[in-house]
């Protein structure tokens, strides 16, 4: 087969799959009574690669203990063990010396797959690859790398676990790899590097031969307990081919020394191991049942997966449930679906459990109790934690006091023993249990914190960052959705925390190894004084104040209910501006950005035009964004409010060129006709406050202007904060002199036109594959989404909506028909690629 040894890359914690994983490496967990990593063994061993190296990392004695030398599976099996988690190409990296003999393939040891791997190899040898990646199509592509190749399958475009808005295809990168030995030598020893993140991006970068061969047949990642349940449905439908212990008789699969008893009924595929014991009576559908289990008379098991030694009690009900190693369930027990029970629990008789829990190991359920909670987890964070540096979940429901104090000694545990952490929240009082739990756990594990109370997020942010804290978080009413709360957590820069942070936390999270103290070393509590006047001297040391003073600005100002109220004020006065206050008052049920909200802006717009106000500002409730009104009663859209900003920032700055501002690639040419006047450059970013902060982190930019009404000054924050960004807007206008209405007169006019195509969550990826296709002879931006220029400057941007079966399609040009035309144009042709297979 040309392939000197095939690596099986099994170092994986499991950490989704707990609590079956918690002692247990992940590629030893069993599908169809065989562990994850034997099925590969043997699929390796069926393409004549009987040499192996197996990389472990966590739990390695299991895996040794169980392979040995490989012998007795066929095969010669070597091991090498992680000093650190030096990544996946960082782990071969630390195994080169048993690389030596020429090229060889790699393979995780915890997906189910039945590839045709001499297909590949020979692909990669007819090109002279130096690197061949063995990609397949998924229905949801979010979880792996992205790769778009050209029509010989070279590699032109990679993307590890992108966002929607980079889902560029639906070809994904399955973790199976061939390398020429060479490639070793890009890879830095000792030191993390990974495979998708760091070596092919290389690879691309130097132009080497990088390769994707697209392959058929089966291939899952076992990546959760949802896909562990869904890859036993794949083997009980036959939709993968492996191989299953035992022997098949009708629809059932018999180890070796099982005992049936009378009328038992066997429903679909039934897979039973080695001395299974079947009572009376049973009725067991499509399910798994390990060695040495003991079902006793007229249980009844559905659609579930019983591991070894698992005893079911007489008349004990099971659906859709995964039991691990030496459980016992009592008689009349109810499990009803989707519950995971760890090793060696014990459910007493005629106990209830509740769909969706998960057990730990070693939990007791006493006899007629009833479960309706898991014991240790909620199954609402069963896939997901974080969503970006968001927690997201129903206020009092999903998102409470329990979960959040155990979030809380999550985040400490992944903090030194006396770090501090700064937190805040908005008045909602759903907000405020959730901070008061979040810090009881904090201080639990040891960490100190200093609690601004009811205070702005962008106020949290400066706060974090300039009074040298680990971390920060700020709990709030969801603005997206007033029925849930938010915690979002903000890094030690004041920027949200990176994603290697909240891997780290959703690592405690999930596992039982969180940190309790002593009591001598629980962390302190502190209120800090003076907060607000130090975030005053700040705001007013950035600014002109003394130009904007003799301005003598008369404006308006819409609170919004928010916290705006609790020090706006003061500023304004200090700031000498003559100003009528609109909702200001602070009320969390009415302190949000709805359609109610055209009524008052109504309103507004006559008071502007009445009593000749010159500029009305109205902030968000979340202190984060701005909306305005100038003296005509014209509220600007927020693209228009993006252009007009960027115009004031560049005359008002031009002395400071040349610099560079960023802005989404959702925002219009405006901004670039403008800056083209000053000689500035634009860098365009995703369409997200996350990509607009990490914009920041270039020194060259001054300036980052959003499309939703925030603006970030580095040389203040490194985050949007709607507060400076009024005092910023009245020292540009005092500078420049330019009066708002005339401004948006003068400065160029571009029109988009929207609309929003539904598409089942299953074809958007597929979607954005024949999107590139389509757009591949036009020039196109791939930042978020795919952005297409026309010859005649016009432009399409598609983007796949990250929480809703949507497209959204954006087209801009000089004529408002043209862009209109522009976005039923490619309606069309989405709801054309939507239906194609």
């Amino acid at each position: 087969m040309s392939i000197s040894k095939a690596v099986i890359m099994a170092g994986g914690f499991g950490t989704r799959l707990r609590p079956l994983t918690m002692e247990l490496p992940k590629p030893m967990v069993p599908i169809a009574n065989v562990p994850m990593m034997e099925h590969i063994v043997q699929l390796l061993k069926q393409y004549g690669m009987d040499s192996v190296l197996a990389v472990l990392y966590y739990h390695p004695d299991v895996i040794t203990t169980h392979f040995g030398d490989g012998s007795a599976f066929g095969v010669s099996i070597e091991y090498v063990l992680a000093a650190a988690d030096y990544g996946t190409a960082g782990s071969i990296k630390n195994a080169e010396s048993y690389l030596r003999g020429g090229r060889f393939l790699i393979i995780s040891g915890d997906v189910l797959t039945d590839f045709d791997l001499s297909a590949v190899i020979e692909f990669h040898l007819e090109r002279k690859a130096d690197a061949t990646i063995l990609l397949t199509r998924a229905s949801n592509p979010l979880q792996y790398g992205i790769v778009i190749t050209a029509p010989d399958g070279k590699i032109v475009r990679f993307l590890e676990k992108p966002s929607w808005g980079e889902v560029f295809s639906d070809t994904i990168n399955t973790g199976i790899y061939i390398l020429e030995p060479h490639v070793l030598e890009l890879i830095p020893p000792s030191r993390e590097f990974d495979f998708s993140k760091d070596l092919f991006p290389l690879m691309l970068q130097r132009g080497d031969k990088l390769y994707g061969y697209v392959a058929d047949g089966y291939w899952r990642d076992v990546g959760n307990l949802s896909e562990y349940q869904q890859a036993h449905f794949d083997v009980l439908g036959g939709s993968v081919s492996i191989a299953i212990p035992g022997e098949r008789k009708g629809n059932v699969w018999l180890g070796k020394g099982c005992t049936i008893g009378r009328n038992v009924e066997f429903r679909g595929m039934v897979i039973l191991g080695d001395g299974v014991t079947i009572g009376d009576e049973c009725i067991i559908e499509s399910s798994v049942i390990g060695s040495q289990s003991c079902i006793e008379p007229a249980a009844q098991i559905y659609r579930s997966i019983l591991w070894n030694g698992v005893t079911v009690g007489q008349a004990a009900f099971l659906d859709a449930d995964v039991v691990g190693n030496g459980v016992q369930i009592g008689a009349h027990t109810t499990v009803m679906e989707n519950v995971f029970i760890a090793d060696r629990c014990r459910i007493g008789e005629h106990a209830t459990l509740h769909p969706n829990i998960k057990l730990w190991p070693d939990k007791h359920v006493e006899p007629y109790a009833i479960v309706a909670r898991s014991m240790i987890q909620e199954e609402k964070w069963a896939r997901e934690l974080f969503t970006d540096a968001r927690i997201s979940g129903t206020s009092n429901a999903e998102m409470n006091a329990e979960f959040a104090a155990r979030l809380g000694t999550a985040i400490g545990t992944a903090l030194p023993i006396g770090a501090t952490v700064v937190s805040s929240r908005d008045p909602d009082p759903t907000s405020r249990l959730i901070k008061r739990a979040l810090v009881a756990g904090l201080l639990s594990s040891g960490i100190n914190v200093e609690d601004l109370q009811t205070t702005p997020i962008p106020q949290t942010r400066i706060a974090t960052h300039t009074r040298g804290a680990a971390l920060g978080f700020h709990v709030r009413r969801s603005f997206r959705n007033p029925n849930q709360t938010d915690i979002v957590l903000i890094g030690s820069d004041g920027r949200d925390i990176s994603t290697e942070g909240t891997k780290k936390i959703e690592r405690y999270f999930y596992g039982e190894d969180i940190r309790r103290v002593p009591f001598e070393r629980v962390g302190q509590l502190r209120y800090p004084e003076r907060q607000n006047e130090s975030y005053l001297a700040n705001y007013l040391q950035l600014l002109d104040a003394e130009r904007i003073r003799q301005r003598r600005f008369r404006i308006l100002v819409d609170y919004s209910f928010g916290m705006a109220i609790s020090i706006f004020p003061g500023i304004l006065g200090n700031l000498g501006c003559s100003v009528l206050a609109v909702n200001g008052y602070i009320d969390p049920y009415r302190a949000s950005t709805t359609a109610a909200d055209e009524d008052n802006r109504r309103e507004i717009s006559s008071i502007m035009r009445s009593l000749g106000y010159e500029i009305g500002f109205k902030i968000d409730p979340g202190v984060e964004r701005i909306a305005l009104v100038d003296d005509r009663g014209y509220w600007f859209s927020s693209m228009r409010l993006l252009t007009i900003v960027t115009a004031l920032f560049l005359e008002s700055n031009r002395h400071r060129a040349p610099f560079t501002i960023a802005v989404p690639v959702e925002a219009t040419s405006e901004v670039d006709m403008i800056a083209a006047r000053y000689s500035v450059q634009v860098i365009r970013t995703k369409n997200s406050h996350a990509a607009m902060m990490e914009a920041t982190r270039d020194q060259r930019v001054l300036f980052v202007g959003g499309t939703r009404g925030g603006f970030i000054f580095p040389e203040y924050s490194t985050a949007t904060d709607g507060l400076y960004t009024v005092g910023k807007i009245l020292e540009m206008i005092a500078v420049t002199g330019f009066a708002l209405s005339e401004l948006d007169t003068q400065l160029p006019k571009r029109y988009q036109a929207r609309r929003a195509i539904h598409c089942p969550w299953h074809r958007k990826g597929a979607v954005m594959r024949q999107l590139m296709e389509w757009s591949t002879s036009y020039r196109r931006d791939l930042i978020d989404g795919v952005k297409v220029f026309t010859d005649d400057d016009c432009s399409i941007l598609v983007t796949p909506s990250p929480g809703s079966s949507e497209f959204m399609i954006v087209a801009e040009a000089d004529a408002e028909d043209r862009a209109t035309g522009l976005v039923e144009m490619m309606a069309g042709l989405v709801e054309q690629w939507r239906k194609d297979k």
